[in-house]
């Protein structure tokens, strides 16, 4: 009879390999480096993660889920008020990317490394944008924008800004810059 790998042996292996993903990107990474890194078999990982590919997914699915949150929370002192939930979701990926331990957005990274449309890396990536500009869309519209299309695609060129240049210049006012654009753009807009 095979044995059960300990309870935590799946999250221990994703919390190992998203640290060297995210020093590196996923693509840079190989399946040895991940176990040397956790101290697990070759066998446990494949027992947990049929592929790389799976792991990749794993980990960008961790990344929604931790950016769901972080927009829920940004989002949430301002129920009722969806103009300023537009502006708080900028804030938030500003802050993000003004972090000292921020090391490029997952997505748009997963994105570059796994440019084919049929890899579930890209599918994932691809996911979590349109995601993003939905929910945008959605709170233009309740804030009573006359075309949430054109508010929600250009808040999402404030936020890839964000993403792109956001760590590079952000230190230096540009993600404040950043988030008062936002606000006035949404304060026109609406």
């Amino acid at each position: 009879m095979a044995r059960k790998p300990a309870p935590g042996t799946r999250d221990r292996i994703l919390d190992h390999a998203i640290r060297l993903f995210q020093e590196r990107g996923p693509r840079a990474v190989g399946t040895q480096q991940i176990i040397d890194a956790c101290g697990c078999g070759k066998k446990l990982l494949y027992r947990e993660f049929a592929s790389k590919d799976d792991l990749v997914v794993a980990y960008l699915e961790r990344c929604q889920r931790e950016w769901s949150a972080i927009m829920d929370e940004a989002t949430q002192p301002y129920a009722g008020d969806p103009a300023r939930q537009l502006v708080a979701l900028v804030q938030a990926v500003a802050s993000q990317v003004t972090a000292t331990d921020y090391s490029g957005c997952p997505f748009r990274t997963a994105y570059s490394q796994y440019p084919d449309d049929a890899h579930p890396a890209n599918r994932v990536a691809v996911r979590h944008v349109r995601d993003l500009r939905a929910r945008l869309h959605t709170l233009a519209r309740r804030a009573g924008a006359p075309d949430p299309n054109a508010l929600a695609d250009r808040l999402m060129l404030i936020i890839d800004g964000l993403y792109i240049n956001g760590s590079m210049l952000g230190r230096n006012g540009a993600a404040t810059a950043a988030v008062a654009l936002a606000d006035e753009l949404v304060g026109n807009s609406v």
